[in-house]
Protein backbone atom coordinates (compact mmCIF):
# COMPACT_ATOMS: atom_id res chain seq x y z
CA UNK A 1 0.00 0.00 0.00
CA UNK A 2 1.50 3.84 -0.56
CA UNK A 3 3.34 4.75 2.21
CA UNK A 4 1.36 6.02 5.47
CA UNK A 5 3.58 8.61 6.10
CA UNK A 6 2.95 10.16 2.67
CA UNK A 7 -0.50 11.56 2.58
CA UNK A 8 -2.71 11.66 -0.27
CA UNK A 9 -3.09 15.38 -0.75
CA UNK A 10 1.12 14.85 -1.07
CA UNK A 11 0.97 12.25 -3.43
CA UNK A 12 -1.52 14.08 -5.63
CA UNK A 13 1.04 16.84 -5.65
CA UNK A 14 3.34 14.53 -7.13
CA UNK A 15 1.54 13.05 -9.88
CA UNK A 16 0.55 16.25 -11.52
CA UNK A 17 3.87 17.03 -11.01
CA UNK A 18 4.92 13.80 -12.44
CA UNK A 19 2.34 14.21 -15.45
CA UNK A 20 3.56 17.73 -16.37
CA UNK A 21 7.78 17.19 -15.80
CA UNK A 22 8.33 13.78 -15.76
CA UNK A 23 12.04 13.95 -16.98
CA UNK A 24 12.80 16.72 -14.82
CA UNK A 25 11.22 20.01 -16.48
CA UNK A 26 10.13 22.79 -14.27
CA UNK A 27 6.16 23.03 -14.07
CA UNK A 28 4.76 26.23 -12.91
CA UNK A 29 2.87 27.03 -9.71
CA UNK A 30 -0.24 28.39 -12.28
CA UNK A 31 -0.26 24.78 -13.94
CA UNK A 32 -0.50 23.37 -10.76
CA UNK A 33 -3.06 25.69 -9.71
CA UNK A 34 -5.20 24.78 -12.59
CA UNK A 35 -4.29 21.19 -12.10
CA UNK A 36 -5.48 20.33 -8.84
CA UNK A 37 -8.50 23.21 -8.80
CA UNK A 38 -6.31 25.21 -5.91
CA UNK A 39 -5.60 28.46 -5.69
CA UNK A 40 -2.09 29.98 -6.54
CA UNK A 41 -1.07 30.81 -2.90
CA UNK A 42 -2.05 27.35 -1.48
CA UNK A 43 0.07 25.59 -4.16
CA UNK A 44 3.29 27.56 -2.93
CA UNK A 45 2.79 26.82 0.43
CA UNK A 46 2.88 23.44 -0.06
CA UNK A 47 5.61 23.41 -2.53
CA UNK A 48 7.72 24.67 0.04
CA UNK A 49 6.64 21.89 2.81
CA UNK A 50 7.26 19.44 -0.32
CA UNK A 51 10.68 21.13 -0.93
CA UNK A 52 11.37 20.37 2.92
CA UNK A 53 10.59 16.96 2.74
CA UNK A 54 13.19 16.49 0.11
CA UNK A 55 10.35 15.87 -2.55
CA UNK A 56 11.03 18.68 -4.87
CA UNK A 57 13.29 21.55 -6.07
CA UNK A 58 11.20 24.58 -5.96
CA UNK A 59 12.24 27.82 -7.21
CA UNK A 60 9.73 30.69 -6.24
CA UNK A 61 7.70 32.50 -9.46
CA UNK A 62 9.31 29.91 -12.02
CA UNK A 63 8.08 26.74 -10.61
CA UNK A 64 9.39 22.96 -9.34
CA UNK A 65 11.05 20.09 -10.38
CA UNK A 66 10.98 16.65 -8.85
CA UNK A 67 13.86 14.89 -6.78
CA UNK A 68 14.89 11.20 -7.00
CA UNK A 69 12.58 10.56 -3.93
CA UNK A 70 9.88 12.52 -4.71
CA UNK A 71 9.86 11.01 -8.51
CA UNK A 72 9.55 7.56 -6.75
CA UNK A 73 6.88 8.31 -4.98
CA UNK A 74 5.14 10.24 -7.98
CA UNK A 75 6.26 7.15 -10.38
CA UNK A 76 4.61 4.25 -7.79
CA UNK A 77 1.22 6.53 -7.49
CA UNK A 78 0.68 7.09 -11.42
CA UNK A 79 1.61 3.88 -12.13
CA UNK A 80 -1.19 2.58 -9.75
CA UNK A 81 -4.20 5.27 -11.16
CA UNK A 82 -3.62 4.26 -14.76
CA UNK A 83 -3.75 0.62 -14.78
CA UNK A 84 -6.69 1.37 -12.68
CA UNK A 85 -7.93 3.02 -15.65
CA UNK A 86 -7.13 0.26 -17.67
CA UNK A 87 -8.58 -2.12 -15.41
CA UNK A 88 -11.84 -0.45 -15.11
CA UNK A 89 -12.53 0.09 -18.93
CA UNK A 90 -11.19 -3.13 -19.88
CA UNK A 91 -12.41 -5.38 -17.23
CA UNK A 92 -15.43 -3.87 -15.20
CA UNK A 93 -16.76 -1.95 -18.35
CA UNK A 94 -16.82 1.19 -16.39
CA UNK A 95 -18.03 3.93 -18.81
CA UNK A 96 -14.89 5.94 -19.80
CA UNK A 97 -15.57 9.21 -18.45
CA UNK A 98 -15.89 7.86 -15.20
CA UNK A 99 -12.81 5.90 -15.02
CA UNK A 100 -10.32 8.92 -14.12
CA UNK A 101 -12.27 9.95 -10.69
CA UNK A 102 -12.72 6.60 -9.63
CA UNK A 103 -9.02 5.49 -10.23
CA UNK A 104 -8.17 8.52 -8.21
CA UNK A 105 -10.16 7.13 -5.37
CA UNK A 106 -8.96 3.90 -5.56
CA UNK A 107 -4.99 4.56 -5.90
CA UNK A 108 -4.00 5.66 -2.86
CA UNK A 109 -5.84 2.51 -1.30
CA UNK A 110 -4.30 -0.33 -4.03
CA UNK A 111 -1.66 -2.27 -2.65
CA UNK A 112 1.73 -3.35 -3.93
CA UNK A 113 1.13 -6.75 -4.36
CA UNK A 114 -3.16 -6.28 -6.03
CA UNK A 115 -0.86 -3.77 -8.47
CA UNK A 116 1.27 -6.17 -9.67
CA UNK A 117 -1.46 -9.02 -9.88
CA UNK A 118 -3.35 -6.50 -11.81
CA UNK A 119 -0.83 -5.74 -14.12
CA UNK A 120 -0.15 -9.77 -14.75
CA UNK A 121 -4.09 -9.96 -15.52
CA UNK A 122 -3.86 -6.96 -17.80
CA UNK A 123 -0.85 -8.38 -19.53
CA UNK A 124 1.78 -6.07 -18.59
CA UNK A 125 -0.06 -2.36 -20.57
CA UNK A 126 2.18 0.03 -21.51
CA UNK A 127 -0.83 2.93 -22.23
CA UNK A 128 -3.94 3.34 -20.45
CA UNK A 129 -6.90 4.71 -21.91
CA UNK A 130 -5.76 8.16 -23.00
CA UNK A 131 -2.90 6.88 -24.31
CA UNK A 132 -0.48 7.63 -21.40
CA UNK A 133 2.92 5.90 -20.92
CA UNK A 134 2.29 3.64 -17.17
CA UNK A 135 5.41 3.99 -15.76
CA UNK A 136 7.35 0.75 -14.99
CA UNK A 137 7.04 -1.11 -11.48
CA UNK A 138 9.59 -0.30 -9.21
CA UNK A 139 10.42 -4.09 -8.64
CA UNK A 140 13.85 -4.94 -8.95
CA UNK A 141 13.72 -7.32 -12.24
CA UNK A 142 14.88 -6.78 -15.54
CA UNK A 143 11.71 -8.20 -17.51
CA UNK A 144 8.20 -8.84 -16.55
CA UNK A 145 9.13 -12.53 -17.03
CA UNK A 146 11.36 -12.34 -14.12
CA UNK A 147 8.75 -11.24 -11.80
CA UNK A 148 6.16 -13.46 -13.17
CA UNK A 149 8.83 -16.33 -12.30
CA UNK A 150 8.68 -14.79 -8.73
CA UNK A 151 5.75 -16.63 -7.17
CA UNK A 152 6.04 -15.43 -3.81
CA UNK A 153 5.18 -11.19 -3.30
CA UNK A 154 7.13 -11.92 0.22
CA UNK A 155 10.00 -12.24 -1.55
CA UNK A 156 10.01 -9.13 -3.91
CA UNK A 157 12.29 -6.29 -3.77
CA UNK A 158 11.81 -2.70 -4.69
CA UNK A 159 14.57 -1.01 -7.13
CA UNK A 160 16.61 1.77 -5.77
CA UNK A 161 16.52 3.47 -8.71
CA UNK A 162 14.11 5.43 -11.01
CA UNK A 163 13.40 4.72 -14.70
CA UNK A 164 11.76 6.23 -17.80
CA UNK A 165 11.03 4.63 -20.87
CA UNK A 166 12.64 5.77 -24.28
CA UNK A 167 8.86 7.44 -24.97
CA UNK A 168 9.17 9.74 -22.66
CA UNK A 169 12.36 10.83 -22.80
CA UNK A 170 13.50 14.39 -23.43
CA UNK A 171 16.17 16.42 -25.33
CA UNK A 172 19.71 15.26 -24.31
CA UNK A 173 18.60 12.06 -22.18
CA UNK A 174 20.89 9.17 -21.28
CA UNK A 175 21.36 6.21 -19.07
CA UNK A 176 21.68 2.33 -18.60
CA UNK A 177 19.00 0.03 -20.35
CA UNK A 178 17.62 -1.66 -17.33
CA UNK A 179 14.11 -2.73 -17.41
CA UNK A 180 12.00 -4.01 -20.67
CA UNK A 181 8.71 -4.45 -20.54
CA UNK A 182 6.30 -6.92 -22.48
CA UNK A 183 4.97 -10.37 -23.13
CA UNK A 184 8.09 -12.88 -24.17
CA UNK A 185 6.74 -11.54 -28.05
CA UNK A 186 7.70 -8.22 -27.54
CA UNK A 187 10.99 -9.42 -25.66
CA UNK A 188 11.98 -11.19 -28.90
CA UNK A 189 11.41 -8.49 -31.23
CA UNK A 190 13.63 -6.37 -28.94
CA UNK A 191 16.47 -8.62 -28.84
CA UNK A 192 15.97 -9.16 -32.68
CA UNK A 193 16.57 -5.34 -32.75
CA UNK A 194 19.98 -5.84 -30.73
CA UNK A 195 18.46 -4.31 -27.37
CA UNK A 196 19.47 -5.89 -24.21
CA UNK A 197 19.70 -4.88 -20.33
CA UNK A 198 22.87 -3.47 -19.91
CA UNK A 199 23.46 -0.97 -22.90
CA UNK A 200 24.17 2.52 -23.01
CA UNK A 201 21.17 4.48 -24.62
CA UNK A 202 21.59 8.22 -25.61
CA UNK A 203 18.68 10.45 -27.30
CA UNK A 204 20.03 13.75 -28.12
CA UNK A 205 17.01 15.54 -29.98
CA UNK A 206 13.33 16.09 -30.11
CA UNK A 207 13.27 16.00 -34.08
CA UNK A 208 14.78 12.55 -33.57
CA UNK A 209 10.66 11.43 -32.68
CA UNK A 210 9.81 10.64 -36.10
CA UNK A 211 6.07 10.36 -36.19
CA UNK A 212 5.60 6.91 -34.13
CA UNK A 213 9.47 6.34 -34.22
CA UNK A 214 12.74 7.26 -32.19
CA UNK A 215 16.06 7.89 -33.38
CA UNK A 216 18.17 6.95 -30.54
CA UNK A 217 21.58 5.74 -30.22
CA UNK A 218 22.90 2.68 -28.17
CA UNK A 219 25.95 1.57 -27.35
CA UNK A 220 27.17 3.60 -30.47
CA UNK A 221 24.89 2.54 -32.92
CA UNK A 222 21.55 4.48 -34.17
CA UNK A 223 18.89 2.36 -34.03
CA UNK A 224 15.23 3.56 -34.89
CA UNK A 225 12.53 2.53 -32.10
CA UNK A 226 9.10 2.06 -33.15
CA UNK A 227 6.52 3.13 -30.23
CA UNK A 228 5.40 0.09 -28.85
CA UNK A 229 9.02 -1.01 -28.28
CA UNK A 230 9.89 2.54 -27.01
CA UNK A 231 7.08 2.30 -24.39
CA UNK A 232 8.29 -0.91 -22.45
CA UNK A 233 12.43 0.06 -22.96
CA UNK A 234 13.76 1.82 -19.51
CA UNK A 235 16.62 3.35 -18.41
CA UNK A 236 18.09 4.90 -15.22
CA UNK A 237 18.33 8.34 -15.78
Amino acid sequence: MADDKISENIEEYLEVLYRNGSNGEQVSTTQLSKDLGIAPGSVTQMLKKLEDLGYIAYTPYKGATLTADGMKIAQKITRKHRILEKFLLDILKVKEENIHDQACEMEHALSDEAERALCTMLHHPDLCPDENVIPACDFDFGSCQECFSQKDFDQVINRKFNLLSISELTADSEGTISFIRGNSELLDEITEKGIKIGQHLKYEFNENRIGNHYLVEIDDKELNVPSEMANNIFIRV
